[in-house]
């Protein structure tokens, strides 16, 4: 009776808990992006804090090297990718005429006899427009940094933001060790084993989720590069990359990526030959990842399916906005560990045994 009470007790504790969480979530989240930015990237490289630790590297030493090492990662993939994003819309605002004019040519007559819609854009009032606004299309850089002065205040608070990052994260990773105890000492004892079976579990599902996600990551942005390349694409480094890192959003990451290279192949102008190379490459890349390395890298036993994932990541950033985005992840993983808690209470609860006393479903019956 005492142990059903106690049950009792902390599931009231927990749900408590969640909904005060949630609510101060809600309120604080205009303020809490660079401490939520932070606090996954301190998640992610306390692994690494802790290798360099376990070979006598003071901890604050391993963070400071460390948050270096991530941020000269971030600064040099932003020195590819932003310089290819400039050139490749500089040349888009040059060459859209004439993809207007190929759209009238090739693509209408099709859409008009298949469809029986007719379809024309007019090439010559964009040019004129192009024009009349721009000398040329380098003047692209002017008029964003000139829209970037008239939003000083956002401007400030980014530039705020790069440096709070950085530092949080420093004082999240150094005291790391800390707070987990804390967090421990202040979980009331009688609760104390399942809770940290609980955390254990969530921990256990996102850290397999981000190392194999950041496995496949890194080897499908080289199988993006190094394939964009042999099929001729001068962006292929820059289209690669971004291709790799947009998989985190699975589906929605390879269609982005599909496209930036297909609007590439389109910007060289040298005909069809690119376009077939970039259907060739993206169709053995979406191969690769689908049968190959999602399965064996991050696997399927972790449970966090990919449509799950594109739901939690539409639904928190509808309600939380940027901050619901970064926490989607780590919500998932804890909703999915009570979820197998309640099927598992369920499975064990008199109301599904029935008086008989049936033997409870094993996890793979559970599954089916």
């Amino acid at each position: 009776m005492n142990t059903a009470r106690a049950d009792r007790l902390q599931t009231r504790v927990w749900m408590a808990t969640g909904i005060a969480l949630v609510g101060l979530f809600w309120l604080l989240g205009p303020i809490l992006t660079p401490f939520v930015i932070a606090a996954v990237f301190a998640y992610i490289c306390d692994p690494a804090v802790n290798w360099m630790v376990a070979r006598r590297v003071p901890r604050a030493l391993a963070v400071l090297l460390v948050i270096i090492g991530l941020g000269l990662l971030l600064v040099a993939l932003a020195l590819i990718l932003l310089p290819m994003v400039y050139r490749e819309g500089v040349l888009l605002v040059r060459r859209l005429p004439e993809l207007i004019e190929l759209f009238n040519a090739e693509v209408a007559p099709l859409l008009q006899a298949r469809l029986g819609a007719e379809i024309k854009l007019d090439a010559e009032q964009f040019r004129k427009l192009l024009t009349d606004h721009w000398d040329s299309a380098q003047d692209l850089l002017p008029i964003m940094l000139g829209h970037l002065k008239t939003g000083g205040m956002a401007v400030i608070a980014f530039v705020a933001n790069l440096f709070l990052i950085p530092l949080v994260m420093f004082y999240l990773l150094q005291e790391w060790p800390r707070i987990l105890a804390e967090l421990q000492r202040i979980v009331p004892r009688p609760m104390l084993e399942r809770t940290l079976r609980i955390i254990g579990d969530i921990d256990s599902v996102m850290s397999e989720f981000l190392r194999g996600q950041l496995s496949v990551m890194l080897l499908l942005a080289v199988f993006y590069s190094v394939g964009l390349w042999l099929a001729g694409l001068k962006f292929a480094l820059p289209v690669g990359v971004l291709t790799g890192l947009l998989v985190f959003i699975p589906f929605v990451g390879f269609g982005g990526g599909l496209l930036l290279a297909i609007m590439a192949a389109l910007l060289q102008g040298e005909g069809i030959t690119p376009l077939l190379g970039v259907a060739v490459v993206y169709s053995l890349g979406q191969l690769l990842e689908s049968f190959l390395l999602t399965p064996y890298l991050v696997g399927e036993r972790i449970g966090l399916h990919p449509l799950a994932v594109i739901f939690a990541l539409m639904a928190f950033g509808q309600l939380f906005g940027f901050v619901g985005v970064l926490v989607a992840l780590p919500v998932s993983a804890a909703l999915l560990v009570g979820l197998r808690e309640i099927r598992g209470a369920w499975y064990a609860s008199p109301v599904y045994l029935g008086r008989d006393g049936a033997t409870p479903p094993t996890a793979d019956e559970g599954e089916k």
